[in-house]
């Protein structure tokens, strides 16, 4: 072979090999992207969503922008089931969920649907931290692929109606109630005489205001981000169910990152996690001013007038969640709800 010639080839074999070498370094370094869905507007006020700009902040922050959180805020990617989907097929990383959209992958989820059962928010907290919360964090992996970093608060969730005070149980007997696409929340609401419409979040509003249905259930976080005390006279602050929103990765993705990205994501859910419980709770307990400010009749209930909801309501829908996700994890929150008690 000429010299010439010889030269040109060992130069191109030398630049390929450079290149091959530089290759999988500039994969390493190639920009993970995070895309973040959650259901409230894009609001300083929003629990979600000033949580996920903490998150956000803190993960690029501490992963030095080699991951970068882009935000979907107010169904931007989609409505409850699609999300979900997303979430379980991992063309979405995160999301953060109520527990109604989470009942289309994991019905397990039914179990913290029981009605009446904690005594403030903090006991509600100790039993989500709790070992219990572990362990069912640990069930919807199993389940789904789906990791569960942490439980925040979706509010504690009352009745509102546009027809008339509800003071006893009876009172919701022949009204239509707007419920989460859960079968828990249908028990719950059929347990006291009312039918029980589920009603995407997104479409709550025109079905409130176009009277398809006469009332609804939600915390008061809701019934501010979706204005829907603008088509409700009444409210009830009988605090039926201390509703959960869930931090969900997708598994597959989660456990492709290095192990310092993961500590940074599981940090960043901590403080999300806490800022999120902390604004639900403030909303939760000036739900009276709030409401009434609004223009809202609100009816408070006494102890024992709560009691007289809880009697009718709790034995039906701990029965439908028994048989539906069995006795064992029921038991295990009932455990766990008398452990935390102070």
């Amino acid at each position: 072979m000429p010299m010439q010639k010889r030269r040109t080839l060992l130069s191109a074999i030398a630049a390929t090999a450079a290149t091959l070498a530089v290759g999988p370094a500039l994969a390493a370094s190639e920009q993970i992207v995070l895309k973040y869905a959650h259901f409230q507007p894009a609001r300083d006020d929003s629990p979600q969503h000033k949580a996920a700009l903490l998150f956000k902040e803190y993960v690029e922050k501490n992963t030095n922008n080699a991951i970068k959180v882009e935000i979907y805020p107010a169904n931007q990617f989609g409505k409850d089931a699609e999300v979900m989907e997303a979430i379980k097929l991992g063309t979405l990383e995160m999301a953060v969920p109520h527990d109604g959209a989470i009942a289309a992958i994991f019905k397990q989820i039914a179990v913290l649907g029981i009605p009446y059962l904690y005594e403030n928010h903090a006991h509600a907290w100790r039993v989500y931290d709790s070992q219990f919360g572990k362990d069912f964090a640990d069930l919807m992996l199993q389940k789904t692929g789906v990791r569960m970093l942490a439980l925040a608060d979706n509010g504690v969730r009352h009745f509102t109606n546009s027809l008339r005070p509800i003071k006893t149980p009876a009172d919701l007997k022949g009204m239509k109630i707007r419920i989460q696409p859960s079968p828990v929340f249908k028990a719950l609401v059929e347990a006291f005489g009312a039918s029980a419409s589920a009603v995407p979040w997104a479409e709550l509003p025109t079905a409130l205001q176009s009277k398809v249905v006469d009332g609804q259930e939600n915390g008061v976080t809701n019934i501010l981000a979706g204005s829907l005390y603008q088509y409700q006279k009444y409210a009830t602050l009988d605090g039926h169910v201390w509703s959960v929103h869930a931090y969900l990765v997708n598994d597959k993705f989660f456990k492709k990152l290095t192990p310092a990205q993961q500590k940074a994501i599981v940090e960043a859910t901590a403080i999300a996690r806490d800022i999120h419980r902390k604004m639900t709770s403030e909303q939760d307990l000036s739900a009276k001013t709030t409401l009434t400010k609004l223009g809202m009749e609100v009816t408070e209930l006494t102890p024992a007038e709560v009691d007289g909801f809880r009697k009718i309501a709790q034995p039906p829908v701990r029965a439908y969640v028994e048989k539906e996700v069995g006795k064992e994890w029921v038991g295990k929150l009932m455990t766990a709800i008398d452990a935390n008690r102070k």
